[in-house]
C-alpha cells in the first residue's frame, strides 16, 4: 500500500506537469510536489504549497495557479470512491486537501489484512550496519550508555521492519594500554584471580581498574611493567591473552544482564577485531599520500579542521611510539564494513562529543577511496546527555556516575509499587512481571520521546505517570482496546473477513486518517533517524483513540462491528510502533 501522502504527491505532480510542464521543462525541480499535513482541521488534512513557488517563475497570481491545478485534478480524479473529498484555495495560494471518508474506510479494511500495516516496503533490500551501545571492557555500563543502546536498538528495529539486512554491532573498547596496566595489577595484587582460584565480578574488576590507573599515573616502574604487558598482549603472548579473555568474559556477563533487561540484541565486534588491519590502514594511507609525520606521529591534516588555538587539527593514525588509537581503529572499521561487509548504509550512534571525530573519519574515508557517498550512506547519529533534577549531568548522590543496572532495577521497583496499589488482588509474580515491562518501557520511552540531540532531565515520577506523553499513557490505551474487544465478545479475526468499515463521525475520520499516516512517520524516522517522530505519532494516536472512544460508543451500538475494526487497527499499529521503539505491551493496568 502506498501512503496517502505518496498518492497525493503523485496527483499534484501529474497536475503540475499537465498544466505547466511545457513552460517549466527546463526547470523540472519546480514540478516536485510540496505537501505537508495540515496543522489545523479547518485547513483540511493536507496542504500543498507549490502554487506560491510557481507564481514567482510564471509571473502569475498564486491563487490563480492553485485554482488551475484544482480544476485539472477535479477532471482527472473522477472515481467511484475518490481519494480527495474536497479541494480549495486558501490564503495567498495554498491548496487545502480533505480526504474522503469512504476512501479512508477502504484503506482501514486493507490495512487490517496487510502484514506491513499499510507501510510501503522498499523495492530494494539493503545491508545496513548499526553500531551502538559500545561500552568499555572492565567498566560498568552507566546512564550515558543508555541513550546509545536504546536509540540504536530502535533504529535497528525500524530497518528490520522495512525488511533490510541489519547487522547490529557492539564496538566495545576491548584493546589498548588499559589492559596492560590492569593485567599487570592483577598479576601483582590479585594473582588468585588470574589463576582461577578466586572468582570476581565487574564492580570489583572496575575497582581494580581504577586502582591500576592510579598506579600507572603515579609509579613509573609500574607504568613500564604495564606497557610490557601491552606489548605481550599485542604480540599474542598466551598467558597475557588468557588474562585478557578472562577480563572480557567477566565484563560481557554483566553487560548481557543489562541487554537482556532491555531486550537488546547485539553482535560484539570490538576494537580487538580490527587490530590485525591497523598496520595495513596506516600503510595504505601513507601510500595514498594522505598521512604525514608530525612530531614523530603519523597524522592526516584535513582542510577546514582547526584546533582551538587556530592550528591545523591532526587526525593521528599512529602515535610517535608506534601505537595506534581509536582514529586508526575507526578507519579500519569503516573500510572493513564497506569492503568486506558490503554495507549500503552505516549508522553509528554516540554522544555528541564525538561529532568532530566522525566528521574527520568520514572525510578521510572519502579521500582514501573507502567511502563513496554515491554508493554508501554514512550517518553519525549524535545525542545529548541525561541530566539530573539539578540540571547537571546525571549522577548518584555521592557524585559518582549512575550505574545503568541500578537505574533499571529502581524503575522496575517503582513500577511494582504502582501496580500493587492499582491491582491489589494480583499475585507478587504477576506484579513483578507487569512492573518489569512498565519500568523498562518507561525509561526507554522517556528517552526516545525527546529529540536525541537535546539533553533531557531524568525523572522517575514523570516517566511513570499515566497522563501526558509517557509509556504508561500509551500502554493504558492499548489495554483499554483489549478491554473493549473482550466486552463485545466478538471475534475480531472473523470481522476482518466479513465486516465492512464505515467511517462517518469526525472522531472516526481523525483516527482513521492518523492510522494511515503510520507509514509516513516511519519513512520520516528512517530518513532523519529521529525516534521521537514515532513517539509523537503514537502519543497523538493514543489521544485520537481516546477522543474516538469518548465520542463514539462501540459496545452495543449499531456501528459496533465497524468501530471494533477501527479499534483493532489502532491496537495493531500501536503494538507495532511500540515494538519498533523496543517497548512491550501489557495485558492489564
Amino acid at each position: 500500500m502506498k501512503t496517502i501522502l505518496n498518492r497525493l504527491e503523485n496527483c499534484i505532480e501529474n497536475a503540475m506537469k499537465a498544466v505547466y510542464g511545457e513552460k517549466l521543462k527546463d526547470q523540472p525541480d519546480l514540478l516536485k510536489p510540496e505537501i505537508a499535513k495540515s496543522t489545523q482541521e479547518q485547513f483540511g488534512h493536507y496542504q500543498c504549497n507549490n502554487a506560491l513557488k510557481l507564481a514567482k517563475i510564471l509571473q502569475q497570481n498564486p491563487r490563480t495557479i492553485a485554482q488551475e491545478l484544482i480544476s485539472y485534478l477535479k477532471k482527472s480524479l473522477i472515481t467511484p470512491a475518490p481519494m480527495i473529498e474536497k479541494m480549495e484555495v486558501a490564503g495567498p495560494g495554498f491548496i487545502n486537501l480533505t480526504i474522503d471518508p469512504q476512501f479512508l474506510s477502504k484503506e482501514i479494511e486493507e490495512l487490517l489484512i496487510d502484514p506491513h500495516l499499510g507501510v510501503p516496503m522498499p523495492t530494494e533490500k539493503k545491508k545496513i550496519i548499526v553500531e551502538f551501545s559500545s561500552p568499555n571492557i572492565a567498566k560498568e555500563l552507566h546512564v550515558g550508555h543508555l541513550r546509545s543502546t536504546i536509540i540504536g536498538d530502535s533504529l535497528a528495529r525500524l530497518f528490520e521492519f522495512f525488511g533490510h539486512d541489519v547487522l547490529r554491532l557492539n564496538h566495545i573498547g576491548d584493546w589498548g594500554t588499559q589492559f596492560g596496566m590492569l593485567i599487570a595489577y592483577l598479576q601483582e595484587k590479585q594473582p588468585d584471580i588470574l589463576s582461577g582460584k578466586k572468582k570476581t565480578d565487574l564492580p570489583e574488576l572496575m575497582r581494580w581498574y581504577q586502582e591500576s590507573k592510579k598506579l600507572f599515573d603515579q609509579d613509573e616502574s609500574f607504568k613500564k611493567r604495564g606497557q610490557k604487558q601491552v606489548v605481550k598482549l599485542q604480540g599474542g603472548d598466551e598467558a597475557t591473552l588468557e588474562a585478557w579473555e578472562m577480563i572480557c568474559d567477566i565484563s560481557r556477563k554483566a553487560f548481557q544482564e543489562i541487554y537482556a533487561l532491555l531486550d537488546v540484541k547485539l553482535i560484539e565486534r570490538g576494537e580487538s577485531f580490527y587490530n590485525p588491519y591497523l598496520p595495513q590502514i596506516v600503510e595504505d594511507l601513507e601510500k595514498k599520500r594522505l598521512a604525514v609525520r608530525s612530531n614523530g606521529a603519523k597524522c592526516i591534516f584535513l582542510e577546514g579542521f582547526i584546533a582551538r588555538d587556530g592550528s591545523p587539527l591532526p587526525m593521528i593514525i599512529q602515535k610517535s611510539d608506534g601505537g595506534y588509537n581509536y582514529d586508526t581503529t575507526d578507519m579500519a572499521a569503516m573500510r572493513h564494513r564497506i569492503e568486506v561487509e558490503k554495507a549500503d548504509r552505516i549508522i553509528i550512534i554516540t554522544d555528541a562529543g564525538q561529532i568532530l571525530h566522525f566528521q574527520m573519519v568520514e572525510k578521510v574515508a572519502e579521500k582514501a577511496g573507502y567511502l563513496d557517498p554515491t554508493k554508501v550512506r554514512f550517518d553519525h547519529v549524535p545525542f545529548g546527555v541525561v541530566l539530573g533534577s539539578d540540571g547537571k549531568k546525571f549522577k548518584t548522590r555521592s557524585g559518582e556516575t549512575e550505574k545503568l543496572i541500578d537505574l533499571l532495577l529502581l524503575a522496575i521497583k517503582k513500577a511494582a509499587e504502582i501496580f500493587r496499589e492499582r491491582l491489589p488482588d494480583s499475585s507478587d509474580e504477576e506484579v513483578q512481571s507487569l512492573a518489569k515491562i512498565l519500568g523498562i518501557d518507561a525509561i526507554k520511552y522517556a528517552d526516545l520521546s525527546c529529540h536525541r540531540l537535546k539533553d533531557y532531565t531524568f525523572s522517575y515520577d514523570r516517566m511513570l505517570k499515566f497522563e501526558g506523553n509517557t509509556a504508561a499513557f500509551l500502554l493504558y490505551s492499548y489495554v483499554r482496546i483489549e478491554g473493549i474487544k473482550r466486552k463485545t465478545g466478538k471475534n475480531v479475526a472473523d470481522l476482518i473477513d466479513s465486516a465492512k468499515v464505515e467511517i462517518d463521525h469526525p472522531s472516526e475520520i481523525a483516527l482513521a486518517l492518523h492510522l494511515r499516516q503510520f507509514g509516513e512517520t516511519l519513512e520520516a524516522m528512517a530518513r532523519d533517524l529521529l525516534p521521537n517522530r514515532l513517539c509523537d505519532y503514537l502519543y497523538e494516536l493514543a489521544e485520537k483513540f481516546n477522543g474516538f472512544f469518548r465520542d463514539c460508543r462501540v459496545e452495543g451500538s449499531k456501528e459496533e462491528s465497524s468501530r471494533l475494526l477501527l479499534c483493532e487497527a489502532t491496537r495493531v499499529i500501536l503494538e507495532k510502533g511500540l515494538h519498533i521503539l523496543g517497548l512491550k505491551t501489557l495485558h492489564k493496568m
